[in-house]
């Protein structure tokens, strides 16, 4: 029996208050893009939480129509590579493909188009771009084959509670050579259950910053 590796460890006494992704996450297989082995992805938006985190990466992704100075903003403050929205839904066509490309020009590891993204616009997108196209799938009606056949590099499965259902089915038809990206639930159960069914890497949600701030000040009450 292979023994476990002894990992040393340095920490930081002024940086020791940071988001840490779940260490069950390392069991993926992880994603190797752009020579860079990937397993875990903050879903994040807050440069103080990217600046602050010990994830593989960051996927940034929000509910408004996508804005370069959020781009480069997020790109500025975080130390490993970003995976951004460029739209799909509420932005898409010619708009979502120059923020492809401008996205790409700042310095992105890859875009994120959202559910709704029609093929022909990620076929466009596909040849405007060198960097991957990793497409959002929130049900299995998707047509995340077509998307596949359109440019997408990799699946990003968000189904809820039915993600790891949805991976599993998603990686029966795909087979082994497909990257997918997954959300793994709030447990360490929930994570390995995403991966057993398929998933290479998982997206991990962090605490708000207010949570955060919230032990905070209990601990500064508790000072007095």
């Amino acid at each position: 029996m292979e023994k476990e590796k002894y990992v040393p460890e340095i920490k930081s006494a002024l940086r020791s208050r940071s988001v840490v992704v779940p260490e069950v996450i390392y069991r993926a297989s992880g994603i190797k893009i752009l020579g860079t082995r990937i397993k875990s992805l903050l879903f994040s938006t807050d440069v103080a939480i990217i600046k602050n985190n010990n994830a593989n990466s960051i996927i940034a992704v929000y509910p408004f129509t996508p804005q370069l100075s959020i781009t480069h903003a997020i790109l500025e403050v975080a130390s490993v590579p970003v995976f951004v929205g460029v739209g799909g839904g509420l932005t898409s066509g010619p708009r979502s493909i120059q923020i492809a490309l401008q996205a790409e020009l700042l310095g992105a590891y890859g875009v994120v188009v959202n559910a709704p993204t029609k093929n022909e616009v990620i076929r466009e997108m596909k040849s405007v771009i060198d960097i991957p196209i990793v497409a959002t799938v929130a049900s299995l009606e998707d047509d995340y084959l077509g998307k596949l056949d359109a440019g997408v590099s990799i699946l990003n499965v968000s189904g809820g509670h039915n993600t790891s259902e949805m991976v599993m089915e998603i990686r029966s038809r795909v087979g082994k050579e497909v990257p997918i990206i997954a959300t793994g639930g709030p447990t360490d159960a929930s994570i390995l259950s995403t991966i057993d069914a398929g998933a290479n890497a998982i997206t991990y949600t962090p605490p708000s910053s207010s949570d955060i701030f919230t032990d905070v000040m209990k601990t500064y009450r508790n000072l007095y």
